[in-house]
């Protein structure tokens, strides 16, 4: 996707919003957040790291009246250290800010409010015991992490979750170390572990792991274990090839020229949602094509164009 001043090619799915979003965080964001609105719990929404805006858009969609989101990210601003600027500038070069707007508002009609700075400044812009939901995606560093998740701990209203990306990738050990030292000293309990992110709180998991697990199990597109370690309950979570993400409409730009808009979508590997009657439960939506596929059909049309061999 390009940048530059006027030739951002708007995306027409969500698939096509650059980024680390994968269909089973797609579907446990879903399964978490529908759980507590059909529970009644009312509170804001916080994003820490957004890049071009994948997960952000997604989780914009939860909000509910009254609420606040708040998305904090440096875009191409000044890093507050030399360790945080030379990863900024590794991993997140062509991030703007323009960029992540224009995405954003290709799916919703107005944008969350913008924190354009160091996750650092979260604790002053976001009131303590405000937020049910918090996701935590920004610098890989242990300080900043360490940081982020005590954030996190203050801007959470009791029994909110966290959800904290990265914590076992071989390449980012400093988030490793600040989460598992979070769940063995800060009072963190996991509800659940996807491939990359840990889903937790610092309520009581039990109630929504045995939902979770309700849910999940006799599936055939998703791996489930359960293990001891610490004293917690660790619930995890793997998808299968053919795992399917939850519906999410088309953006505004789907019907102009450009990716055909992907077909209605079935529903059929949405994890099973709580009992609840509301409107958005007959919206009408659109399947994702799973990014491998995107990916090779792009290749084809490039393979076939003149010039190309």
């Amino acid at each position: 996707m390009t940048l530059a001043p006027g030739t951002h090619r708007p995306p027409h799915r969500l698939d096509d919003v650059p980024g680390w979003f994968p269909v089973l965080d797609q579907m446990l964001f879903e399964w978490f957040l529908d759980r507590q609105e059909s529970s009644g719990v009312r509170g804001d929404l916080l994003e820490v790291g957004v890049y071009m805006g994948k997960s952000a858009i997604f989780l914009g969609r939860h909000l509910q009246d009254t609420e606040r989101y708040t998305v904090c990210d440096l875009f191409e601003g000044s890093a507050p250290d030399d360790a945080n600027r030379a990863e900024s500038t590794k991993s997140y070069g062509a991030l703007t800010r323009r960029a992540f707007e224009e995405n954003y508002l290709s799916f919703h009609d107005a944008l969350p409010r913008v924190l354009q700075g160091p996750s650092s400044v979260v604790p002053a812009e976001v009131a303590a015991g405000s937020c049910r939901f918090v996701h935590i995606d920004a610098s890989h560093l242990y300080e900043h992490v360490y940081d982020d998740i005590g954030a996190a701990r203050e801007a959470l209203l009791p029994g909110g979750i966290v959800v904290l990306d990265d914590f076992r990738s071989e390449h980012t050990p400093g988030v490793s170390v600040a989460v598992w030292e979070a769940v063995l000293t800060r009072g963190l309990r996991p509800l659940c572990l996807s491939t990359q992110k840990l889903y937790g709180t610092w309520g009581d998991p039990e109630p929504a792991q045995e939902e979770l697990l309700a849910a999940v199990r006799g599936r055939e597109d998703c791996h489930l274990s359960v293990q001891q370690a610490a004293g917690h309950r660790i619930v995890r979570l793997k998808s299968t090839k053919g795992m399917r993400g939850p519906s999410f409409p088309p953006s505004r730009h789907a019907g102009t020229s450009g990716p055909e808009a992907a077909p209605a979508a079935q529903g059929a590997s949405a994890l099973p949602r709580p009992a609840r009657t509301r409107s958005r439960a007959r919206r009408v939506a659109a399947d994702l094509l799973p990014p491998v596929l995107t990916r090779a059909i792009r290749g084809a049309r490039a393979a076939g164009r003149p010039g190309r061999h």
